[in-house]
C-alpha cells in the first residue's frame, strides 16, 4: 500500500495549495464580458482549460475503481455494522476488501445482465433502479451496473408511492434493487399502476434464513408478487448466478450515462438528470483538489446516496483506495458510528452542524466553572487568530494552535468521533457564518463550504483549502466555469457596487446532458451556448468568491406592490438567531405584511426565552416546551427579536415578520415539507400551515384596528 503510485492522488496534491495572499480564487477571463453578464470566471489554477481527470487512464468511474482494486486489493473498502438479534444492538464494523468488493461487483454485473435477458430485454444500455438507504450493497449494485455498461436510477428512500411510481414508469425500469422494507410498497405500486415493464425485484436481504418452509418472507411475498407479475430474488442469488455464468466486462465509455438522478423537486414531478461518466470523473477530480485523499483515509456515509452530494464523496474515496463506513441508519445515533469509524473526512449539512455546535457549546463554553472559563478563553484566543488579516503584522490568519488544539480541541472533537477529521464540508444549504467559524476553531481542520446541484454533479463552487473566510461558497470548481446574469426585476445587476450580483449560470465538464424525456424543461434550463441556469442569485467579491444571496424564483409580491425574497429574509434570521433551526417566511398577495413559521432548537431557545421572559423555561421537558411555544407572550418576544435583527440587517419595514408560529420541528422529509436534499417545499408548506397563516393575519388586522383608538386615547 505504501509507495504505491496513484496518479490521481499525486496530481491532485499539486493543486491543493491556496493562491498567494490577496490573489483571486476565481479569475475573470479577459474579453468574455457581455452586456448584462459578467466575464466568465474560472478556478485560478484552471484558467486555460477546465479539469477533466487527474489520470489519463481514468475516464470513467469504472476505471477509477479498477485502478484502486488493483493498487490496493487488501485495503478496507466497504464496511457496515451488523445487527445482533440476541442483544438487539448493532455490532462493530465488518469490512470487505477492495478485492472482495471487486469480485462481488463482477458477479452482480454478470447476474443482472442475464436476468434482464431472461425478461427479454435486448437493449445494450438500460437503467436499474436503486431504492434503499446507504449500505455497501448500494455501492456494489452501482459498481456492478457500471461493469456491464449499465446505469443506475436512484429512488430516494423517503419518496412517497406516487413519486416512486413516476420514476419507475418514466425511466422504464424493468428491475428495482431494494431493501426488504420497501418490497411491500413496490408490490402495491405494481398492483395499482400500469407498469408492464416492471417485473423484477432484487432484495438486498435474505428472504428465507431459518424460517419454517412455506412460511418464510420469500413465500409470503412471492404469493402476492406472482399475482402482479413480479419475480423476487435476493442479491446473493444474483451474485451466485453471475459467479456461475460470468460475463466478460463491458466497461462504459466516458459519454455513457452513469446515472439518471431524479431531482426531489419542490413542485411537480421529479426531473431525471442525465449524467455521464465523464461528468462524474471531472467532478470527482475537482473535489480532490479540495479534499485531501489517501489510501489510509476513511469516510462515514450517512447523507443519502440518492443525493449526488454523497455520491461524489464516495467516488473520491474509492478512487483513492480509502475506506467507506456506512452508518447504521439512525441519524440520532450517528455519533456512535462516528466514534467507531473516526473518519478523516466528513460531509454534512447545516442542520447537522447546528446540532454539533449546540452540543459542543453546552459541554464547553456554556459549562459552569473552570471548564467554561477555559473553553471561552480557548475559543476567544483562536477566534482572534482566525480573524487576523492576511499579511498582518501579527501573522497570517489561522484556526490552529500548538497548545490548545492538543489539550482542548482534540478532546472536544473526540466526543463526536471527529478527532482525526482533516476535512469537513458543508453543503445543501448556507451554513451560518458564525457557526462555521466556531466549528473551524473547535476542530482546527480544513472546514469548507460548497455549493452544487444534481445538474452539475454536485461540484459547482467550493472554498479553496486555506481560505478561512465565512459566508461564501468559495471559488468556481476546477471542472466548470461561471457567469452572473442580470435579474433586473429583482434589482440585481452585474453593475452593482461594491460587487456584481445576478443569477448564477454554469457550463463545463460536469454539467448534465439533459433532463430525461423532457425537452421542454431542458430548453428552459440550458441556453443555446450551453449555460445552465441555476436560479440562484449570487454576488462575487473582489477575490472571485461566490456568495448565494437569493433565489430567482422565490419572490413574493405584497398588496402594496413590493417584491419580497422570503429566502433571503429567512437566511438573515437563521444567521443571527442561534436558537432558530428552520424558517418559513410567507406573504399573501392580498396582505401588506409577512408572517413566519419557525422551528426552534430546544436548549438554546429555552435559554433565550428564560432570559427574555425572566422565568425558568426548560429545554429538556419537550411537552412543556411545546406548550411554551404556543404562549402569546412568547410569540410577542420572538416578533420583537425578529424586528431587531431585521433592522440591524437593514431590511425594509415590509420585510419584517409581524406574526409568528413556533414549533420544534415543523418541516421534515417525513411530513413532506422538505425534499430529501432538505430544501423547503414552499407551496406545500403554505398549504399545510394555511390555518396558522390565516390566524396570524387575523391577529395583525385586529391589532392594526386598535391603533387609531390607541392614538385617540393618547390625544
Amino acid at each position: 500500500m505504501f509507495g504505491v503510485h496513484n496518479p490521481a492522488i499525486e496530481n491532485a496534491k499539486a493543486f491543493q495549495a491556496p493562491p498567494k495572499p490577496g490573489a483571486p480564487y476565481s479569475v475573470p477571463i479577459a474579453g468574455t464580458a457581455r452586456p448584462g453578464r459578467t466575464p466568465i470566471y474560472r478556478h485560478f489554477r484552471f484558467q486555460d482549460k477546465l479539469l477533466e481527470t487527474f489520470d489519463p487512464e481514468v475516464r470513467t468511474i469504472h476505471d477509477s475503481f479498477e485502478v484502486s482494486s488493483k493498487l490496493y486489493p487488501t485495503n478496507r473498502c466497504l464496511g457496515y455494522r451488523p445487527w445482533d438479534p440476541k442483544s438487539r444492538t448493532f455490532g462493530d464494523y465488518l469490512w470487505e476488501s477492495y478485492k472482495q468488493i471487486a469480485e462481488r461487483r463482477n458477479n452482480f454485473g454478470s447476474g443482472i445482465v442475464q436476468l434482464h435477458k431472461e425478461l427479454g430485454v435486448t437493449d445494450a444500455k438500460y437503467g436499474v433502479g436503486l431504492f434503499c438507504n446507504n449500505r455497501p450493497e448500494w455501492q456494489i449494485t452501482d459498481l456492478g451496473c457500471m461493469s456491464q455498461g449499465l446505469y443506475t436510477v436512484s429512488i430516494y428512500d423517503t419518496l412517497g408511492p406516487s413519486a416512486t411510481e413516476y420514476i419507475i414508469n418514466h425511466a422504464s425500469l424493468n428491475c428495482v434493487v431494494t431493501s426488504l422494507n420497501h418490497i411491500p410498497a413496490l408490490l402495491q405500486i405494481k398492483a395499482s399502476a400500469d407498469l408492464p415493464q416492471f417485473r423484477l425485484i432484487i432484495s438486498l436481504e435474505p428472504l428465507d434464513t431459518g424460517d419454517i418452509p412455506g412460511h418464510s418472507k420469500r413465500d409470503i411475498l412471492a404469493a402476492f408478487a406472482s399475482k402482479v407479475g413480479i419475480k423476487i430474488i435476493t442479491m446473493a442469488e444474483v451474485e451466485a448466478l453471475g459467479a456461475l455464468k460470468p460475463l466478460a466486462p463491458n466497461p462504459p465509455a466516458p459519454t455513457d450515462l452513469i446515472t439518471i438522478n431524479y431531482t426531489s423537486g419542490t413542485t411537480g414531478d421529479p426531473k431525471g438528470v442525465m449524467l455521464t461518466h465523464s461528468a462524474a470523473v471531472s467532478a470527482t477530480a475537482a473535489s480532490m483538489t479540495s479534499v485531501e485523499q489517501s489510501p489510509q483515509d476513511i469516510i462515514c456515509s450517512f447523507l443519502p446516496l440518492a443525493h449526488i452530494y454523497q455520491r461524489i464523496g464516495e467516488h473520491c474515496a474509492l478512487w483513492a483506495g480509502a475506506a467507506i463506513g456506512y452508518f447504521h441508519g439512525n441519524v440520532a445515533e450517528l455519533v456512535d458510528d462516528l466514534k467507531l469509524i473516526r473518519p478523516t473526512a466528513f460531509s454534512g449539512v447545516p442542520r447537522l452542524y447546528n446540532r454539533f455546535g449546540s452540543a459542543i457549546k453546552a459541554a464547553s463554553v456554556q459549562a459552569p466553572g473552570f471548564r467554561g472559563t477555559l473553553s471561552n478563553y480557548v475559543i476567544n484566543t483562536k477566534t482572534a487568530n482566525l480573524a487576523r488579516p492576511e499579511g498582518g503584522k501579527d501573522g497570517e490568519p489561522t484556526n490552529k494552535h500548538a497548545v490548545w488544539d492538543r489539550v482542548w480541541g482534540r478532546k472536544v472533537a473526540a466526543a463526536l468521533g471527529l478527532d482525526r477529521c482533516r476535512t469537513m464540508i458543508s453543503g445543501s444549504a448556507p451554513i451560518d457564518p458564525t457557526l462555521h467559524q466556531f466549528l473551524r476553531v473547535v476542530f482546527a481542520n480544513n472546514f469548507l463550504q460548497g455549493y452544487g446541484l444534481t445538474e452539475t454533479y454536485a461540484c459547482s463552487l467550493i472554498q479553496v483549502p486555506g481560505d478561512l473566510s465565512a459566508g461564501n461558497c468559495g471559488a468556481v470548481s476546477p471542472c466548470i466555469e461561471a457567469v452572473l446574469r442580470d435579474v433586473e426585476d429583482m434589482g440585481y445587476t452585474t453593475a452593482d457596487k461594491p460587487h456584481p450580483r445576478g443569477e448564477l449560470w454554469l457550463r463545463g465538464n460536469s454539467r448534465l446532458v439533459a433532463y430525461y424525456k423532457n425537452d421542454a424543461e431542458t430548453a428552459k434550463a440550458i441556453d443555446e451556448d450551453g449555460w445552465f441556469r441555476t436560479g440562484d442569485i449570487c454576488e462575487i467579491d473582489s477575490r472571485g468568491r461566490f456568495k448565494v444571496i437569493d433565489r430567482a424564483k422565490n419572490v413574493l409580491k405584497l398588496a402594496q406592490g413590493e417584491y419580497v425574497s422570503p429566502e433571503r429574509i429567512e437566511n438573515v434570521f437563521l444567521a443571527n438567531l442561534g436558537w432558530l433551526m428552520t424558517a418559513f417566511v410567507h406573504g399573501d398577495s392580498t396582505e401588506s405584511s409577512l408572517v413566519g413559521i419557525f422551528g426552534v432548537d430546544p436548549a438554546p431557545f429555552a435559554a433565550w426565552a428564560s432570559a427574555a421572559l425572566k422565568e425558568n423555561i426548560s429545554g429538556e421537558d419537550i411537552n412543556a416546551l411545546r406548550g411554551t411555544l404556543k404562549r402569546p407572550d412568547v410569540r410577542e418576544k420572538v416578533v420583537a427579536e425578529l424586528r431587531k435583527v431585521a433592522r440591524k440587517s437593514k431590511l425594509n419595514r415590509f420585510e419584517e415578520c409581524k406574526g409568528v408560529r413556533l414549533h420544534l420541528e415543523p418541516f421534515t422529509v417525513d411530513n413532506g415539507l422538505l425534499t430529501p436534499t432538505l430544501k423547503l417545499k414552499r407551496p406545500q408548506t403554505a398549504k399545510t400551515f394555511r390555518t396558522d397563516i390565516d390566524d396570524m393575519y387575523a391577529e395583525i388586522a385586529a391589532e392594526d384596528a386598535k391603533k387609531p383608538q390607541k392614538l385617540l386615547a393618547k390625544l
